[in-house]
């Protein structure tokens, strides 16, 4: 990595908690994404990188929302209070401690005022940073749409005067389901971009920033146990991550991975995270999901994969959070352990017209279709599967499946 790659990876690491400090200080969240933007560039433009990057880039942060706020000739008591928090004698040499803001600003998206559709791409803009076009394809809408949605939300925090204050304890459930939801649909987006087509457009590893997301709220909240099980989950999938390409740059599916190319540190820190939340006795979605990933891991230590296991945990999650995405999931277990006919007459109970648009689906019907010999429509549910556009990655991967049946 050269200096500047460096440099660059060291101001992304930096911005959570520079900006959530940031907002925290001037109780506008538009003004700490601007103040923080415009100190990553000067921080880039030096000759040398500064000693303290975060802290360097903390200061000269809020020195330009100060300068901004005297230009505007507004919020004058703001201005005063925070110009005697900034008595310093040099930037690059005397850094100001950060105080660590991030668990407020993650609130603070997630506040009961604002609409819930908006919770989750405010928190992925503000703490993550992830680019308005990318928010928008995570929810399936518009650019335009979801850019007016975060600066309607952005301008009610400013107007409502949301306090930016951690909220009681009894609060904490439904902004913390938001603020998770957030990183369950960036993980989501991330681990179908096998092939690193999406975080090529973004000019940024999109797993790794859920990666770091993930363990950043695992971090400040370690007594909740889901928050715990979606780092767990985030890590087992991230683990996997050296062995999901061929040679030829197509993907290569879970049961045929090499698992020596696993990331063994990361199923281990995975594995502790679980049983931290173990012990707190109050399982969730998220835990059930670590813990399908989990089973399919020993594979690395054992040779094999408790399907039954992996069943009996799909038949929990379907409780939990019942959805026909999961349901299909449990329809190829039960392939494993019942047999590819019995898998297969559970996934055609499901309501296709909402899975239509799914290419697992068509890639689970293509498989469970062909091993009990229905092989023309098992040609057709891929062929229906590589309609719908996917990465180069899947597509290659489809396309090898429909030679093979040829």
């Amino acid at each position: 990595m050269t200096a500047r790659a460096g440099l660059a990876a060291a101001i992304m690491a930096a911005r959570p908690r520079v900006v959530a400090a940031l907002a925290a200080q001037l109780r506008d969240l538009d003004a700490a994404e601007d103040a923080f933007a415009e100190s990553a560039a000067a921080c880039i433009a030096l000759p040398e990188p500064p000693r303290d990057v975060p802290a360097w880039l903390f200061v000269a942060a809020k020195r330009r929302a100060l300068d901004a706020i005297r230009r505007r000739q507004a919020e004058a008591r703001m201005v005063d209070a925070l110009a005697q928090e900034s008595d310093m004698a040099d930037i690059l040499t005397l850094p100001e401690p950060i105080p660590d803001e991030r668990l407020r600003l993650l609130f603070i998206c997630c506040h009961p005022a604002l609409a819930a559709e908006v919770r989750a791409p405010l928190a992925l803009k503000v703490i993550c940073g992830l680019p308005v076009p990318a928010i928008a394809r995570l929810f399936v809408v518009s650019e335009p749409t979801m850019f007016q949605r975060i600066t309607r939300a952005k301008a009610k925090v400013r107007e409502a005067g949301i306090a930016f204050e951690l909220p009681p304890r009894r609060d904490w459930p439904e902004r913390l389901g938001a603020v998770l939801l957030a990183l369950e649909l960036a993980f989501t987006a991330a681990y179908a971009d096998a092939g690193g087509e999406l975080s090529a457009a973004l000019e940024e590893d999109l797993g790794a920033e859920v990666e770091r997301l993930a363990l950043l709220v695992a971090e400040l909240l370690p007594q909740e146990p889901e928050a715990l099980g979606l780092a767990a989950l985030v890590l087992l999938a991230r683990s996997r991550a050296g062995a999901r390409l061929d040679a030829a740059g197509a993907m290569v599916s879970l049961s045929q991975q090499d698992t020596a190319k696993w990331d063994y540190t990361r199923i281990a820190q995975a594995r502790a995270m679980m049983d931290e939340a173990a012990r707190a006795g109050r399982s969730g979605p998220y835990q059930v999901m670590a813990a399908i990933q989990l089973t399919h891991a020993r594979r690395a230590f054992d040779g094999v994969t408790d399907w039954a296991a992996v069943l009996a945990l799909y038949d929990v999650l379907l409780t939990l959070r019942p959805s026909p995405m999961v349901a299909l999931s449990r329809a190829l277990a039960l392939a494993q352990v019942e047999g590819a006919g019995a898998g297969l007459t559970a996934l055609e109970a499901l309501p296709a017209e909402r899975l239509v648009r799914a290419r697992p689906f068509h890639a689970a019907r293509a498989d469970l279709l062909a091993k009990v010999g229905r092989v023309g429509e098992a040609q057709a549910a891929l062929d229906a599967a590589l309609a719908l556009g996917p990465p180069r990655a899947e597509r290659l991967w489809l396309e090898a499946r429909r030679a093979s049946l040829s």
